[in-house]
């Protein structure tokens, strides 16, 4: 995914609070050829799992995931941010916080789209602390679905949220990992793992 990690030094841009800014990438603006290159590379890693289902949270995940279920050709579902008034009963929630929003959300899956049987891989755009990850698990679990894997488009290494996701024994697959970022120093991007 070098193509990726090229975007990400020529566009990103480093905010107060240690954000880091790519809507011209994936989180506003989306580049077609990138973000099928990026659902090509995960259905290469994750086919061998054999998942039947992609399970991400709207709206920043939904382009990456989307590409991902396309390659493999299965659903793909996504967290709700608002429950529906036409979400069926019983809706599986979870509450995750959320530091580009500053506060938490809450999370809600219809039991009609995820359930036993289903094997879940999880497609996100970033992976930083680990908590929007472990809010979708836990809807996982409530599914009574299997989590087979988890991939990201960006690692924010230095928020150690791979580690904090060791007990759950999946591999964890990233397309671009950001090693640091200061202002000093610019950003440190590196392919992924």
């Amino acid at each position: 995914m070098q193509t990726l990690v090229d975007e990400i030094r020529a566009q990103g841009i480093i905010l107060p609070g240690g954000f880091l800014k790519v809507d011209g990438l994936v989180n506003h603006q989306l580049l077609p050829a990138l973000t099928r290159e990026m659902g090509q590379e995960f259905a290469r890693h994750f086919a061998p799992l054999s998942p039947s289902k992609i399970l991400t949270i709207e709206v920043s995940g939904i382009a990456p995931a989307l590409a991902t279920a396309m390659e493999l050709g299965i659903p793909m579902v996504y967290a709700r941010k608002k429950k529906p008034l036409t979400m069926k009963e019983p809706a599986y929630t979870a509450q995750s916080v959320s530091r580009t929003k500053g506060g938490a959300v809450d999370l809600f899956v219809s039991s009609e789209f995820l359930g036993v049987g289903d094997r879940v891989v999880i497609i996100d755009d970033f992976l930083a602390s680990g908590g929007t990850v472990r809010s979708l698990t836990d809807i996982i679990g409530q599914s009574g679905a299997t989590l087979l894997g988890l991939g990201c488009v960006i690692e924010k290494a230095f928020e150690h949220g791979r580690d904090r996701l060791a007990d759950l024994n999946i591999p964890i697959h990233t397309l671009a990992n950001i090693v640091r970022m200061s202002e000093a120093e610019g950003i440190v991007v590196e392919a992924g793992r």
